[in-house]
């Protein structure tokens, strides 16, 4: 692939696979009762559930999402043998991946969302990870790695949660990374990467084969940090989470290859440090957690990708809201607060004022501290 005007990147490197291990039950790992310790899948889980990362307490915490209410799972929190960065649920909402040390977990969605080891309590895949996603056809699951030069890809197995790595990982050369996020379009075509000071690169992608691309590059302004990514449901816009020099919430339109031009008016004012972005589920309405404020700024997204303040934003959350969710019923927002107070928060959309958020429950994740850095829910 050729150089385009103002992108540049190509890829190359590979990373070997070796096996690591634990025994269920030791360090005071789960094994939910009833279920089958060497491996088996979850059920499509037809509730509403959850799932956080705490990285003080070594836990992941389950809750069930009901009518504005927060219900804590079976047997949760569920303690770990290793301290949790990443977690993300597959698309089938039977397997949830947690990332933490230098490996991946698989754990199964049981009945009432809770959780079961898989593969033996064994690791499924060997990455020291930053971020977490997989592919909307839940076949391939990326991790942006710790090291800040790749991407660590593996192919899923649905029944087992093994992980399989691609022979070719993909790195990211020629720039200092910091890495902040991995995010796979809606439409499958297309892997973003948030590298903080680095900018962000676009990979064309094969769903099929599971092959990427050589990336588009988009370059920073110096003193400037991207952090996270949310693609709209169409696939036609990025929102970029941005602090330092013009930091706020950036928007770009997605071309052709993945060629990105920023919307007029971007970046868009928001609080200090934007942390985590989402889009509620019918894309008209997007959220950014700003940090250092301690707070969530929403937007009315308009047809060009222009953004409008929502009524009564910037909305108070916990200290330090460090990640976002929508639930799989699309009638609530979920944040995490890496300082807690509260940990957990859960917000209901506005019955009269649309895109307005409105408290409905809040709770803490465990013994406090927990230091909840990243959540997932159901689809």
């Amino acid at each position: 692939m050729g150089q385009r005007s103002g992108w540049a990147g190509r890829m190359a490197s590979a990373v070997v696979t070796t096996a690591v291990c634990f025994t269920a039950g030791c360090n005071g790992f789960f094994v939910y009762p009833g279920s089958v310790a060497g491996g088996g899948t979850g059920t499509t889980a037809t509730g509403d559930y959850v799932y956080v990362a705490n990285a003080t307490t070594d836990t992941v915490s389950g809750f069930s999402v009901g009518t504005g209410t927060l219900t804590a799972i079976s047997n949760s929190p569920y303690t770990l043998p290793f301290s949790p960065i990443a977690v993300a649920v597959n698309p089938a909402n039977t397997i949830v991946f947690v990332a933490g040390g230098s490996s991946i977990y698989a754990y199964a969605i049981q009945s009432g969302g809770a959780l079961s080891v898989m593969n033996n309590g064994a690791a499924v895949g060997l990455a020291t990870v930053e971020s977490m996603d997989i592919s909307p056809d839940g076949q391939w699951l990326f991790a942006l790695d710790q090291n800040g030069a790749s991407i660590d890809e593996f192919q899923i197995n649905s029944s087992t949660g093994g992980l399989t790595e691609e022979t070719t990982s993909y790195a990211v050369q020629g720039r200092t990374v910091i890495p902040r996020a991995i995010k796979v379009a809606p439409n499958g075509q297309y892997v973003f990467l948030a590298l903080g000071t680095a900018g962000d690169l676009v990979y064309p992608f094969n769903t099929g084969s599971g092959a990427l691309s050589a990336p588009l590059a988009l370059s920073e302004l110096s003193g400037t940090s991207d952090n996270a990514l949310a693609v709209s449901s169409g696939s036609n816009f990025l929102f970029i989470a941005r602090s330092g020099t013009s930091g706020g919430l950036a928007v770009y339109s997605i071309g052709l290859g993945g060629a990105l031009s920023e919307v007029s008016g971007s970046p868009f004012a928001a609080g200090n440090q934007p942390f985590s972005v989402v889009l509620n589920k019918a894309g008209t309405d997007v959220y950014v957690a700003n940090q250092l404020d301690s707070n969530i700024s929403g937007f009315s997204v308009g047809s060009t990708g222009t953004l409008t303040a929502l009524s009564g934003s910037p909305y108070n959350s916990g200290s330090a809201v460090t990640a976002l969710a929508v639930d799989n019923s699309g009638d609530y927002l979920l944040a995490a607060a890496r300082n807690g107070a509260p940990d957990l928060t859960l917000y209901s959309f506005d019955a009269t004022t649309a895109g307005k958020l409105d408290f409905s429950a809040s709770t803490a994740t465990g013994t406090d501290p927990t230091e909840p850095v990243a959540l997932a829910a159901t689809h």
